[in-house]
């Protein structure tokens, strides 16, 4: 055999085994790895989707939409299929309003190892732009349909309904505490695709189901002016912040609930944290005098006071190492249990307090509902600090009955001043009044006073608008009012001392006087250029109740 031949037998050896190789391999791939690789092969093509379902509505009571959900599409980019990057780049930044280098990093990527199976471009798109997108025809984008939440009238009510973040979820207010609600149930969907990137089939697995609307008690009317009147108080006594609640003392619903600063729910992308908070719900501060309604109120019902107790008072009181006198100076004075409540006289609510005693005052607090969330069903909201009757000290009897020494939230004050008006029954205020069509059930109330206690400081609080009254310059033609004024020094928290400077002005009142059917308390935290609850948050109310009353076909009285 020559040489040339035992090359070509070698050659031809190598040849059979090699192929002899290639044929178990292939009956190992196809007999044993077959399942394997055709459900790899399937899943290249093959790509499930998650189906957003639409988020619920928010509307005010009269189905005036306030939270939406339209169209929107995420943007994406699959990067080793998009050819010319630079050029898809140039092409898709003025429509997406994103840098054009930082587009041309994101479609450049390459390699497995620098994800470039996926990257969003953008989210939450409006359909024209999608529509803008989609006509450019480049290889390698795709849209995926969704929605974006949209608050059609911007401010109005944003720290009550909240926000959403990207991906729909809630953040904060409403959209927050309801999430589950208005979500609904996301849809999955799988597209079958060929070599080009193109879906040939696509088919539902499993329906979205759209969330469900939500009902609210707030008035959109309402809310918005008496935001606007909160605006004007801002731009009068610039202050640190404020609230304001309207509500119908009958049922404890929420007809307005409004927060300053004002925030634009739309772009919250330059709002400090702090604005967010719904005041409403989540600040706390010393009430100062409007809590004297409930000492007087608790006073009638122990029997220790009717409205015409007459006490003989001094210019100053002093209980251990506190000395407490009026808001101005005065002499000594004799005022009936009506008067001083109508001038809201430290020294009588004090000498009211001390024929209660601490034991029963702190029950009176406690049935009130200080010292505990009220249940609204807004996130955020404080239960305010209602001191334990073991950490009374000789003078909290000097403190507390005139509002200092406790903490309480304006939803709080509202609900406890509807239980005055309402006669007798306090309710736990609502702000939701329908979910997916189902009503909400009412919390059934609780007595607290008698009709007949309740009737008495209504009168009373007549008197706070009578002439010598603390809010003696508001006034509404027609209809008769009743309230009560509150100022607060706050806390200096470096020194732990009251402040000669900060305070809290409040006013809480409610209309018609005998029988109300509105309620409206104003807190204002820290005004500059006056300080009293009749100065700053009186004429407030009256503002808000004097567009409200006739709104709501109240007739006067």
């Amino acid at each position: 055999m020559t040489l040339v031949e035992r090359r070509l037998g070698i050659l031809f050896a190598v040849f059979v085994a090699a192929l002899g190789a290639a044929t178990l391999k292939a009956g190992h791939l196809g007999l044993i790895k077959g399942d394997g690789l055709s459900a790899a092969a399937t899943s290249q093509q093959q790509a499930e989707q998650v189906v957003l379902a639409r988020r619920g509505a928010i509307v005010d009571r009269s189905g005036v939409a306030l939270a939406a959900s339209e169209p929107a599409d995420d943007v994406s980019a699959t990067p080793y299929l998009v050819e010319r990057p630079v050029s898809a780049a140039a092409k898709l930044a003025p429509l997406l309003g994103i840098d054009e280098t930082e587009l041309i990093k994101k479609l450049a990527r390459r390699g497995a190892g620098a994800g470039s199976g996926f990257v969003y471009l953008a989210r939450r798109v409006p359909p024209a732009v999608a529509d803008d997108v989609k006509a450019l025809g480049i290889a390698g984008i795709d849209l995926a349909a969704g929605s974006r939440r949209t608050y059609p009238h911007g401010m109005l009510a944003a720290q009550v309904l909240g926000s959403v973040n990207l991906d729909g979820k809630g953040l904060f207010g409403l959209e927050y505490a309801n999430d589950k609600a208005l979500r609904g149930t996301h849809g999955e969907r799988v597209s079958v695709y060929n070599g080009e990137r193109k879906a040939i089939e696509v088919r539902d697995v499993r329906t979205a189901v759209p969330g469900a609307t939500m009902k609210l008690t707030l008035d959109a009317e309402i809310q918005d002016r008496t935001e606007e009147v909160l605006q004007q108080v801002a731009r009068d006594f610039s202050p640190k912040g404020a609230s304001a609640i309207v509500m119908d003392p009958r049922d404890g619903s929420v007809l307005a609930m409004a927060n300053w600063p004002r925030i634009d729910a739309n772009d919250l992308s330059r709002v400090p944290a702090w604005a967010l908070q719904n005041r409403a719900v989540g600040f706390t501060h010393e009430p100062g005098s409007t809590f004297k309604a409930f000492t007087v109120a608790a006073a009638l019902e122990e029997g220790e006071v009717t409205p015409r107790t007459k006490f003989n008072l001094p210019p100053q009181i002093r209980l251990y190492d506190r000395v407490i006198g009026e808001s101005h100076p005065r002499g000594w004075v004799t005022l009936d249990t009506s008067g001083i409540l109508a001038q809201s006289s430290n020294v009588g609510a004090i000498k009211i307090g001390q024929r209660l005693g601490a034991k029963r005052f702190d029950h009176w607090v406690r049935r009130f509902g200080f010292g505990k969330p009220t249940g609204i069903g807004l996130p955020g909201e404080e239960r305010g600090v209602a001191l334990d009757l073991e950490d009374y000290s000789g003078s909290s009897m000097g403190n507390l009955p005139i509002g200092q020494g406790e903490l309480v939230t304006p939803i709080q004050v509202a609900a406890g001043y509807a239980a005055i008006a309402n006669g007798g029954v306090l309710r736990q205020p609502r702000v939701v009044e329908q979910v997916g069509g189902e009503t909400v059930p009412e919390a059934p109330g609780r007595r607290v006073i008698s009709s007949r206690t309740a009737y008495e400081v209504r009168k009373m609080l007549k008197g706070v608008f009578a002439p010598g009254g603390t809010a003696s310059e508001v006034s509404i033609p027609g209809y008769e009012l009743a309230g009560k004024t509150g100022t607060a020094n706050k806390i200096n928290i470096a020194t732990g001392e009251y402040s000669d400077e900060d305070y809290v002005a409040s006013f809480v009142g409610f209309a018609p006087a005998d029988k109300p059917k509105l309620l409206i308390s104003v807190m204002v935290d820290e005004p500059r250029g006056a300080i009293y609850g009749g100065e700053v948050a009186a004429p407030a109310f009256g503002k808000i109740a004097s567009f409200a009353l006739p709104y709501l076909r109240i007739a006067p009285k």
